[in-house]
């Protein structure tokens, strides 16, 4: 999966406001006044509004250079003035919501309503209002994404950082079982920390979520969907539902392949083990492709290599411009290391801006590739975890922050990024407080919709792999390799927050968080730890980025299933004909203009009349996905079957 951006519980530079929805209890927290007046009739609803929008405009430059400060230079200073300006907004939103919720909607102009509507169930980090709490609150949320940040699995003096733990892992050839079970338990071990502090964030957020009329953090959030919170709990099951199935098949295939691998330690009661899939998390499976590929060799893509090849292109170059490398002492031949990988990752990202330009969409601003941080510097802890930014609200501010290496998974992942920051150039024009997706699921959709088109046509007309040949065998290993990415992930875009909305609602107590984290695991993904239950004594969870960053996560999943949805109707909108999956609408001019046309909505209007006006419907709906992955679905059927499918859920 593709990163975060929302950026430690700061919904700033995509607006402050990543919400939509009514919660059943909001709309009772206060008598109301009279239509577009506060009860106090001091200042009517439309100039509040333009209030709000002033002051979010005016707040966000500040807000956005701290929190790039803490994730671009972790230090105890960064972490002090991000959590000062943290402090500082969340305060003023307190203030905001408190008002908007005494304004009666009657009467008032629908873009007044929505406004006001949007910020009463703005906040992904709920805050109290006792100063002191709320100090207590912004200090942890700091010391939590910075203690991620920082975080290296240590043997001694040997101190290895989240990349190079996920390089062990991913490395499913060259890595032994035991080393890639040691990097999987060691990276676990920067979360055990993180324990008290994130009960703590609970607590806080809970009292903040309480006092702006909700239940608890986890129906905040969920009152972000334009429908009640409830609805769309039953919402995000019917679509799993969808795509359940699907899943199944490839976990069976996929646990029988490891089976045949290392024996009885490649399944444990029928689930696959937690550090065999090639990734932290168990949310891609793209590591495992040397042992899943269906048909070995047919239609390969082999977008690594040529990655790499490009990379050492442009060493060499630099070499030889130098003299050669014995010229060179070993600090200059770093440094022109350092410059090949900065080089490269430019390359990559104008790659992957050519494609939108493409489209009809305007150039990134001249400023994007002088601010970005493309490369992972030397001199300092930064969080590696891929993220976009908006700094300022007319977007003449943008930014990306990621470690690329010259690697197929981090390519695609530039092509998602930038999905963000064109969804930020469409909706500049909209006041602030419309400034993000029609729901937070569409922000994420709106890139990996373009990497559906990155087909094996697309990728050899941009020359990093040769044309491909057409056969059964070569869609078969090309459905594999994107359903390792996309299928793979599904159960776990859902469970995270299936964790948290239990957390918050204290269904799940502290007691039991780590057993409750497995026993989702188990029940949604079929993966198991090896070696028996994890104790209390850890807080796995925290090991992944967005729980301590506080980033609610059931928007990837939504994202996997509206991404399908959108490629439909731009492929569609272009005049494809043949199977879904052979579309590319990459340099049609049509399919751009409908896709900015959507993005340029931003949440002006509920995310059910966007959606409708892309696809001509207003639910969501996984189809696409199935239309897709048919001939994958089909396959694995046939290979699975005389197989004992399906796992025992109740043994994490």
């Amino acid at each position: 999966m593709k990163s975060q951006r929302a950026l430690l519980a700061l919904a700033i530079s995509t607006s402050l406001l990543f919400a939509a929805g009514c919660s059943k209890t909001d709309t009772d927290a206060s008598a109301p006044g009279q239509a577009g007046s506060t009860a106090a009739g001091s200042e009517d609803a439309d100039a509040f509004v333009a209030r709000v929008n002033k002051t979010v405009k005016d707040m966000t430059p500040e807000m956005t250079s701290a929190a790039w400060l803490g994730a671009t230079y972790i230090s105890e200073d960064s972490q002090r003035l991000e959590a000062a300006a943290n402090e500082r907004w969340l305060a003023k939103n307190n203030e905001f919501v408190e008002q908007a919720k005494t304004y009666d909607p009657a009467g008032l102009t629908p873009a007044t309503a929505r406004a006001l509507h949007l910020l009463k169930v703005s906040a992904s980090m709920p805050a109290p209002r006792d100063p002191a709490q709320l100090k207590e609150l912004t200090d942890i949320a700091s010391r939590l994404g910075a203690t991620y940040g920082a975080g290296k699995w240590c043997v001694g003096d040997d101190c290895k950082d989240i990349g190079q733990v996920s390089e062990i892992l991913a490395d499913t050839e060259g890595s032994s079982y035991d080393e890639m079970k040691a990097a999987w338990e060691g990276w676990h071990t920067i979360a055990q920390p993180m324990r008290k502090d994130y009960q703590r964030f609970v607590e806080l957020t809970n009292e903040g979520a309480k006092e702006m009329g909700f239940a608890n953090t986890g129906d905040v959030w969920r009152a972000g969907y334009d429908m009640p919170a409830d609805a769309f709990k039953a919402e995000a099951d019917r679509l799993w539902g969808q795509v359940q199935p699907l899943y199944e098949q490839l976990q069976c295939y996929t646990r029988e392949k490891l089976v045949s691998k290392y024996g009885e330690q490649g399944s444990v009661d029928g689930m696959i083990p937690a550090h065999l899939t090639g990734n932290l998390w168990q949310q891609d499976w793209g590591g495992l492709w040397p042992l899943l590929e269906p048909y070995q060799g047919v239609g390969s893509l082999d977008i690594n290599s040529a990655l790499q090849k490009q990379r050492d292109a442009i060493l060499a170059n630099l070499v030889a411009d130098a003299g050669g490398m014995g010229k060179l002492t070993a600090s200059q031949q770093v440094e022109l290391e350092r410059k090949a990988d900065h080089e490269m990752a430019t390359r990559m990202t104008k790659l992957a801006e050519s494609f939108y330009t493409g489209l009809g969409m305007p150039a990134l601003p001249e400023s994007f590739y002088a601010k970005s941080m493309l490369t992972q510097p030397r001199d300092r802890d930064v969080v590696c975890h891929a993220s976009a930014w908006q700094m300022n609200s007319d977007a003449s501010d943008v930014r990306m922050k990621m470690c690329i290496k010259p690697t197929e998974e981090e390519l695609t992942t530039i092509y998602h990024e930038l999905g963000h920051i064109y969804y930020y150039l469409a909706y500049k024009d909209q006041p602030p407080v419309f400034q993000t997706g029609a729901h937070d699921g569409f922000h994420e959709a709106i890139g990996d919709t373009i990497v559906l088109s990155m087909t094996p046509d697309y990728l050899a007309s941009i020359g990093l792999v040769d044309k491909p040949a057409v056969s059964e065998e070569a869609v078969i290993n090309s459905q594999m390799r994107m359903a390792l990415a996309k299928v793979a992930f599904l159960p776990f875009g859902l469970m995270i927050d299936q964790w948290r909305w239990g957390v918050f609602d204290g269904s799940i107590t502290p007691d039991r968080y780590n057993a409750a984290w497995w026993e989702l695991k188990a029940k949604y993904q079929g993966v198991a730890p090896a070696g028996g239950p994890r104790g209390e004594e850890f807080f796995d969870a925290g090991a992944k980025y967005h729980v301590p960053g506080n980033t609610p996560y059931t928007r990837y999943f939504l994202s996997h299933i509206l991404q399908f949805q959108f490629y439909k109707s731009l492929c569609d909108a272009s005049g494809h004909t043949g199977p879904l999956y052979t579309c590319s609408f990459a340099n049609n001019p049509e399919a751009g203009k409908r896709y900015w046309a959507m993005m340029q909505r931003g949440a002006s209007q509920p995310w059910q009349q966007t959606l409708k006006e892309l696809t001509g419907g207003e639910q969501m709906d996984a189809s696409a996905v199935l239309e897709y992955f048919a001939p994958l679905q089909a396959w694995l059927k046939e290979q699975n079957e005389g197989k004992t499918c399906g796992w025992d859920a109740a043994k994490p």
